[in-house]
């Protein structure tokens, strides 16, 4: 058995990640406002051990240009926060980890339904930072645009240090130790006491150059996407070189690329799946999914079996923009080609197969020091959670690579992360 062991996140999304799930069969149609869906689908990732379940957000309708039918069954869902506190009762050791954007909350706010969550679930709770790249949120909360990338992660950088002090005590207006920055002013200290498990877990997903400094000066996990082994090796390497100018070891943050996998008893069963889950993509909606990811509006002019332009930096997800054009020349995709393989996993890295080679390919990253565990993506729920935790779970404890049974009661204790430094009296 080895001392090292691979974590993994369960990433929740309605119908599957698969911008066509909705569309598969044996999909749950309705899943975004059924919470017995959610309780079964948290369950069995308890069930298999998982470390957490992970809730994305964007407050706004997602790919709001790819047809009413596509965009209804991947933007109707709870707010996460509200659906991971009833979660919470449903679970007794798994994590529950969401998303909420720097840009459109107010640090006290996040901080205080973040620390809530933590009491509500035993101290299971974690917080996934993103900066928020599209204009459609901005367009819902009185924005004139999307703000520039340096100026996001910015006010990202002073937000987080506000909310982290918040939790760890060092805020309190009435011993002149509040915070009085160029975007935040906070006086007084949360009205809770402090986390079960010291603080609720920090969680980033930023691969700009930037976004991997905020991550190595405040991140537990961190989950990426990539392609290829090297790189994700790269990535891996690049960001915990990062810590000791904080610091901090490379231990104190676990990355988890992000993994959709389609698993089967047979790799022809496997292929079967997938290749019926491809064949159920309009092109339309692919290439419009396609030009979302890389902020242009109009990739439609370009003829759809000849290579992608030459594009502008975005101002949108940097790191994803680059992973895919990286991708485009890399692999000699068509735009048809690119935008199918794309829809798949939204750039994640997807591998089909038996449990064992699936298995095989995460040992393979994760003990070539590439990856500290996984995020993994189901192509559609809940047969691909099912399929992954009744087939793949097993053969990675077969390894040795995965627990049998949970470490502790904290999401810290599952991680095996360090508890951060209680400052203030609370």
């Amino acid at each position: 058995m080895t001392a090292r062991q691979m974590k993994l996140g369960a990433f929740l999304w309605a119908t599957g990640h698969h911008i066509a799930a909705w569309r598969h069969p044996k999909a749950h149609v309705t899943a975004g406002i059924d919470i017995d869906h959610y309780i079964q689908l948290a369950r069995t990732a308890e069930a298999a051990k998982f470390d957490m379940i992970f809730c994305e957000d964007a407050a706004g309708l997602r790919e709001a240009n790819v047809g009413i039918a596509s965009q209804t069954s991947r933007s109707i869902g709870f707010e996460p926060i509200s659906l991971l506190s009833a979660l919470a009762v449903q679970t007794s050791r798994i994590g529950l980890v969401s998303t909420a954007s720097t840009s459109y909350n107010e640090p006290y706010g996040l901080a205080r339904a973040f620390l809530s969550l933590d009491h509500l679930s035993g101290g299971r709770a974690g917080w996934n930072l993103v900066t928020s790249a599209s204009p459609v949120e901005a367009a819902n909360f009185g924005s004139t645009g999307l703000k520039p990338h340096a100026d996001r992660y910015e006010r990202a950088r002073e937000f987080a240090e506000v909310v982290t002090g918040l939790w760890n005590g060092k805020l309190d207006g009435a011993s002149g130790s509040g915070h009085d920055g160029q975007s935040f002013s906070v006086r007084d200290p949360l009205d809770l006491p402090r986390s079960p498990q010291g603080a609720p877990v920090m969680v980033q997903a930023g691969a700009s150059d930037v976004g991997r400094d905020l991550a190595a000066r405040t991140a537990d996990v961190v989950f990426t996407a990539a392609q290829t082994f090297e790189e994700a090796k790269a990535f891996y390497d690049d960001l915990k070189g990062r810590l000791a100018a904080y610091g901090r070891e490379p231990d104190d943050i676990k990355i988890m690329p992000g993994v959709a996998p389609v698993v089967a008893e047979t790799e022809a069963e496997a292929r079967e799946k997938y290749e019926e889950l491809q064949a159920l993509i309009p092109d339309d909606v692919g290439v419009a999914l396609l030009s979302s990811y890389l902020s242009i509006s109009d990739l439609w002019r370009y003829p759809i079996d000849g290579p992608l332009p030459d594009l502008p930096e975005s101002e949108g997800m940097k790191s994803r923009q680059a992973l895919v054009i990286e991708q485009s020349r890399r692999d000699g995709l068509s735009i048809r080609e690119l935008a199918r393989h794309f829809a798949g996993a939204r750039g994640h890295w997807r591998i089909v197969g038996t449990a064992a080679q699936i298995a095989d390919e995460l040992q393979a990253r994760f003990e070539g020091g590439a990856a500290d565990g996984f995020n993994v993506m189901p192509s559609y729920f809940p047969g691909e959670l099912d399929a992954f935790a009744t087939l793949v779970v097993p053969e990675l404890q077969r390894h040795g690579l995965f627990r049998k049974e949970y470490e502790g009661r904290t999401l810290r204790d599952q991680l095996g992360l360090k508890q951060p430094v209680n400052c203030g009296a609370a």
